[in-house]
Order: structure tokens, then C-alpha cells, then sequence
């Protein structure tokens, strides 16, 4: 372990191991996806969205996919960073929808 002196003292630190990546998850398999439907307004002014995360595809697939539950709805809304969001409360309707898809989807949050 190699020290590191601080203000407060010496922190000792482990090296990393080898062949581990932080932060880095195998590609889970489609069957096992767990794809949560929820609601979010942090940062939109107090107007809610539906947050649809978990999925087990690419990013043009994903953006194929909120193209069709956006159509679904009869609203708006976008692909950012892996998660689809859908303006508006339509968590019963997009639950329904990812269940007759064949993903696992269950509804998240209150």
C-alpha cells in the first residue's frame, strides 16, 4: 500500500486489482433486464415526466422505442443517456405497453 500524506494525517491506499474496471457492468441478458417505470420533476420547473430506465438496448433501438411509447401517450419527450423520458404521468399506460413487449417492467416510486 502506498501512503498518502494529507492534511489530517496519512491515508493509506490499496493499489487496484488487476483486471477490475470501476464502474463497469457486464451487458445483462434481455430476459433479466430490470426496467423501472417512474416519475421525475427535479429540474423541469415542477412538471412531471416519466422515466423509463433499465433498458438492455442500443441507442438507436432506444430511440425507436420512445418513438413508439411517445406515439402511445400522445406526447413528447427524449432519450438522454440511456434512459427514456415521456412528458406527463403515464406510468400505468407504459408499464402495460413494456409487459406486452416482453421486458419485465414494473412501476417505480409512489
Amino acid at each position: 500500500m502506498k501512503p498518502k500524506h494529507t492534511f489530517r494525517g496519512v491515508v493509506l491506499r490499496q493499489p487496484p486489482r488487476v483486471g477490475a474496471t470501476a464502474g463497469h457492468k457486464p451487458p445483462a441478458a434481455p430476459g433479466a433486464a430490470r426496467v423501472r417505470v417512474g416519475r421525475a420533476v427535479a429540474g423541469r420547473g415542477g412538471k412531471g415526466v416519466t422515466v423509463i430506465s433499465g433498458l438492455p438496448f442500443t441507442e438507436p433501438q432506444l430511440q425507436e422505442l420512445a418513438t413508439r411509447l411517445k406515439k402511445l401517450c400522445g406526447a413528447g419527450g427524449a432519450v438522454r443517456d440511456g434512459v427514456i423520458e415521456i412528458q406527463g404521468e403515464h406510468r400505468d399506460r407504459l408499464v402495460a405497453e413494456l409487459c406486452k413487449l416482453g421486458l419485465e417492467a414494473r412501476r417505480a416510486g409512489g
